[in-house]
């Protein structure tokens, strides 16, 4: 997973602050009992959600992967799998001693 970058973007990164601030905001005012502001924390965390999917869809956000890239993901992810299976002496899924009762 830490290959992939998830989330390392300006519209995430944006986006979580100003929720992360809606956060705070709402739990002071759940302290000090205002319902009003309460609401309006309440709004920033939506403010943030649509802040930053306004920034995704402007082009801050992930760049999707193309079909290409995926089929190669996918390939090199079937390679390490029987790559490790064969060092390990073959699939585990024919050894009698890891099966559950």
């Amino acid at each position: 997973m830490a290959g992939t970058s998830h989330g390392h973007t300006p519209a995430a990164w944006t986006g979580v602050t100003i929720a992360f601030i809606g956060f705070c905001v709402g739990g002071v005012f759940t302290v000090t009992a205002d319902p009003v502001g309460f609401w309006v924390g309440i709004g920033v965390v939506l403010l943030g959600g649509v802040v930053g999917l306004g920034m995704k869809f402007m082009g801050l956000g992930m760049p999707q992967e193309s079909t290409e890239q995926a089929r190669a993901r996918a390939e090199a992810g079937r390679a390490q799998v029987e790559g490790a299976n064969a060092a390990d002496g073959g699939d585990k899924a024919d050894d009698k001693t890891h099966q559950t009762v």
